[in-house]
């Protein structure tokens, strides 16, 4: 149980920054009446199921057999 813990922990946090660059890359920005106005036009869905796999690898490898 320990070991698939530390396995979706690092899968987590691997997709957490490939994912996160994607989507903070993913935004384009045009000029509105003097201003830049940046719009995201990034999918956040594979950045939230990184997190939550992140969160159950962190669970999982803090629990203990009893």
């Amino acid at each position: 149980m320990k070991v698939a813990g530390i396995i979706l922990i690092v899968l987590g946090v691997i997709g957490l920054l490939v994912f996160g660059i994607q989507a903070a890359n993913d935004s384009e920005s045009f000029s509105l009446l003097g201003m830049d106005v940046a719009v995201s036009s990034a999918n956040w869905t594979p950045v939230i199921i990184s997190g939550a796999v992140l969160v159950v690898g962190i669970i999982m490898a803090a629990m203990r057999r009893k």
